[in-house]
């Protein structure tokens, strides 16, 4: 059976090796990643979906969903990589407070219907990166210290399974399929779209002030003075960054759920930390939400490596805080805490997150630089030793991790039975699969 067949099943595009587009459809977000796939399908509707697992099980290959390409690990030789970009349809129903989205949509199209009616789903920070992986890990941003995980949000999922059936999933029609998918990855279904909660969020003030990096030390006293007192509406990022050819800095990220005179009030302490390079501190509307840290929205070539810290102690201040951050980009700090750590909510797969905060470290995946990157992030690692916990949220795995470091021991393998259970072939394959 050949490949080419697909293209007499689907109504979208099949691009094979050789064919003008295929590398730049294959490319993922991450340019660092190589993904050596047979084929690239891009969509047309959830139907066409269908027809693409189907063939799979009759060639016996694997089929991997990328909507937007962020994630990816590389580890999918041969399989069939398929793009959901064309299903990137929002619906807004305000009154319901409920959104109804394509599985190709991105947060930031979300946010933008969502905000012309004064509510917001639970967004990441940076708006380019797509709903539908985003909440099948978890997922979590601005808002989550006040209303959880993503993955909390979703009131059901239209799917195909392994054998290449549509459905609907909720937490009535298939509670254990609908638990695994909320927070356990993309390995028990091809999301097709989602039907997400939003909430209401008619005030919003937040922003970044930054500083030359000689003020570090006062910053991250203020940054844990802000995150050990803060209400669950504010959220605070800490970040340290070398960009190459520029002197260091350091800058403090934040987001009140609220109105900017109840925000100042919460963080005058920023104020008291002189000589700031920049401040973009404002009142802004939901879809504004993924400009407070700038992140890029192209492409790049990048090395990552996130973590669980158990506290702020002096093994961390002099790792993270007092340390040169070269070679990386950047070291972040998210507070965590709030509804993220309450072990009374439903979470699903997520399953809540107790420790009190996250670490990101980012470099260059440039080859003169690779070696050093991924030196700087072993030696950090090493030099916190028991303040982190080795477990992580499944959105900060990195190629070469394994999903079990985002589950405990009891999730997994509920996870992994799930799998066996609904895909014994092993047609359908996430970037962290739970069987890796």
């Amino acid at each position: 059976m050949s490949i080419n067949d697909l293209r007499t099943d689907i109504r979208g595009n099949v691009l094979l090796p050789g064919d003008t587009a295929f590398d730049l459809a294959a490319r993922p977000w991450n340019t660092a990643i190589t993904q050596s796939v047979a084929a690239v399908v891009e969509v047309a509707d959830a139907d066409d979906l269908a027809n693409v697992v189907r063939y799979a099980n009759r060639a016996g290959r694997t089929v991997v969903t990328q909507p937007t390409g962020h994630g990816a690990t590389g580890d999918i030789d041969n399989a069939i990589l398929v793009r959901t970009g064309h299903l990137d349809t929002v619906d807004i129903d305000p009154a319901q407070r409920v959104a109804h989205i394509g599985s190709g949509a991105e947060w930031g199209a979300i946010q933008t219907a969502a905000a012309a009616h004064g509510l917001s789903g639970l967004a990441g920070s940076n708006p380019v990166v797509g709903v539908t992986g985003y909440t099948l890990g978890g997922g979590f941003g601005w808002l989550a210290r006040k209303h959880g995980w993503a993955a909390e949000a979703v009131r059901a999922f239209e799917i195909v399974d392994a054998d290449g059936r549509r459905g609907r999933v909720s937490a009535d029609s298939d509670p254990e399929l609908f638990w695994a998918l909320r927070g356990g990855g993309g390995d028990f279904a091809i999301v097709t779209a989602l039907e997400i909660d939003l909430f209401e969020l008619p005030q919003l003030y937040g922003g970044r002030v930054s500083w030359s990096a000689e003020r570090t030390r006062d910053v991250f006293d203020v940054f844990t003075e802000l995150t050990t007192h803060a209400p669950p509406e504010l959220s605070v990022w800490l970040q340290r960054y070398q960009i190459p050819g520029a002197a260091p800095t350091v800058a403090i990220d934040f987001a009140y759920l609220g109105d900017e005179a109840r925000g100042r009030e919460l963080t005058g302490r920023l104020d008291t930390v002189t000589g700031a390079l920049a401040d973009t501190r404002t009142t802004m509307t939901p879809d504004r939400i993924g400009t407070i840290t700038a992140e890029p929205t192209d492409p790049s070539p990048s090395l990552s490596r996130g973590e669980l810290l158990t506290d702020l102690g002096d093994a961390v201040v002099k790792t993270l805080i007092d340390a040169p951050v070269a070679p990386l980009l950047n070291i972040q700090i998210r507070g965590l805490g709030g509804a993220l750590a309450d072990t009374t909510r439903e979470h699903g797969a997520r399953g809540p997150v107790t420790e009190p905060y996250a670490l990101y470290l980012l470099g260059l995946g440039l080859p003169h630089l690779i070696d050093d990157v991924k030196a700087a992030f072993t030696t950090i690692v090493d030099n916190l030793g028991a303040h982190v916990t080795g477990k992580k949220p499944y959105t900060f795995l990195a190629p070469g991790e394994s999903a079990a470091a985002a589950f405990d021991t009891v999730t997994l393998d509920r996870l992994r039975e799930i799998k066996q259970a609904r895909d014994p072939r092993n047609v359908l394959r996430a970037n962290f699969p739970v069987l890796g």
